[in-house]
């Protein structure tokens, strides 16, 4: 299941920077393209781009808040999770904070220690005006 669509997520952007194991950086990260993370960053991920993807390994942390497009987490997240496209958890994903999503898959085993929210499309709605509404139930009123 989580294995599927693989080739579907080839970013246009061809730009991938990687954080190893045994990386540690203290602060805020802000990338764009691809970012797989296999270390620990302590501090926000924010992504720039419609395009941009995070890629959290078993073994990559982050403490602190998540802001990307597209992410598959299956390591541990300690902090918020804002993703305005799509999340992929998989079997090992751990967030310990409240989860916001546009869509989501998620795997079994996977923990979401918080809220979890699906954010929606912000599209303005319009209701008549309560006038207008009975003014042209009266118009399509067939004469008897």
């Amino acid at each position: 299941m989580l294995n599927r669509k693989r080739n579907e997520r080839s970013n246009s952007s061809h730009e991938t920077s990687l954080i190893a194991r045994g990386t540690v950086i203290r602060g805020d990260l802000r990338f764009s393209g691809a970012l797989h993370l296999d270390g620990r960053i302590e501090g926000t991920v924010f992504a720039e781009g419609e395009d941009a993807m995070l890629t959290l390994s078993e073994s990559g942390q982050v403490q602190g808040e998540i802001r990307v497009p597209q992410a598959v987490i299956n390591g541990h997240v300690t902090g918020d999770v804002h993703i305005s496209a799509r999340l992929e958890l998989a079997a090992q994903a751990r967030i310990d904070g409240d989860l916001r999503y546009h869509t989501l898959e998620m795997a079994a085993g996977a923990q979401v220690n918080g809220r979890i929210s699906r954010q929606t499309e912000d599209t303005p709605r319009e209701l008549p005006a309560p006038g207008a509404a009975a003014a042209d139930m009266l118009d399509d009123a067939v004469p008897a």
